[in-house]
């Protein structure tokens, strides 16, 4: 696939997604929002990307926004010459560039893994929160800092930061907006590990590798759906309904089947089955929100 702000990279069922303005330390504009859509959007449908890996070029992750268009960068109306005038009949016009990414992330039915290479700040670092799993080199740092620009967090980061690493640290971070180091990050859970700029992307094909040469798509894409979206289940008995039936649904096909013969022959496991056409009936279970 071509793309401008983003190179898109399959190698050995790894798609590597490379954010890719280095002289700008791969800044967020709209064109990169539309091509990351894409990107994880393309990902979903095809057979070939069982692991999504996101890293940035260069020594940056991501800066946060483009800061070009100055004291108007975040003014809508200016930039989109509707003067004073909301449309509230059509309120998609208002969405956030930000929020509109997390979300295709969050929809995504492969698992996502951020090799964080550098400063990941305001909608770079926000972009990462409903990725699966974030490695960071000792070259990254965070910042949060949507108050020093009068800003509120966006990305959809109140729902996500507080459930990753607790209210009382996401506010820390979000009332002060301070930019802070990887070992914090590791501290407060915002990271998994910390790496060596040379060992950080190894790393992430490391974790990407045991994924997809020992488990099953259909398992790994129906097992990131239920837990991102138990999250906001409201009992227990809510996991067990999507479970039982899934668990149903499974073991009658073909990969339980390889599964079990695999592992009582002891040989490494050849699963058949393909999320692009394969998924269980019951699957999507949940009813798509709407913005309004």
């Amino acid at each position: 696939m071509s793309y401008e702000t983003i190179n898109y990279d399959i190698e050995d069922s790894i798609l590597t997604i490379t954010l890719n303005r280095p002289d700008r330390l791969n800044a967020f504009t709209g064109q990169m929002m539309d091509e990351l859509i894409s990107a994880f959007e393309a990902a979903g449908k095809d057979d070939d990307v069982r692991v999504v890996i996101v890293t940035g070029a260069g020594r940056g992750f991501c800066a946060g926004a483009d800061l070009a268009a100055g004291a108007n960068t975040f003014n809508r109306d200016v930039r989109n010459n509707k003067g004073d005038k909301v449309d509230n009949d059509d309120p998609e016009w208002m969405r956030d560039g930000g929020g509109r990414t997390t979300l295709a992330i969050y929809d995504c039915p492969k698992p996502v893994i951020a090799a964080i290479n550098g400063p990941a700040v305001g909608v770079g670092v926000t972009m990462t929160l409903p990725m699966d799993i974030r490695l960071a080199s000792e070259n990254a740092k965070f910042g949060f800092v949507f108050a020093r620009r009068g800003l509120v967090p966006e990305a959809a980061s109140s729902w996500f930061l507080p459930r990753l690493v607790g209210i009382s640290r996401a506010l820390e971070w979000t009332y002060s907006g301070k930019v802070f180091s990887p070992d914090e990050a590791l501290a407060g859970g915002l990271v998994r590990s910390i790496h060596s700029p040379d060992n950080l992307l190894i790393e992430a094909k490391n974790i990407a590798r045991e994924i997809i040469e020992n488990t099953s798509s259909i398992s790994v894409s129906l097992t990131r759906q239920m837990l991102w979206k138990m999250l906001g289940a409201d009992h227990p008995m809510e996991a067990h309904k999507i479970d039982s039936r899934f668990i149903y649904e499974l073991g009658k096909g073909n990969d339980a089947k390889e599964g079990v013969d695999s592992f009582l022959k002891k040989r490494p496991p050849n699963f058949p089955n393909k999320v692009s056409k394969d998924m269980p009936e019951y699957y999507p279970w949940w009813d798509e929100k709407k913005f309004s």
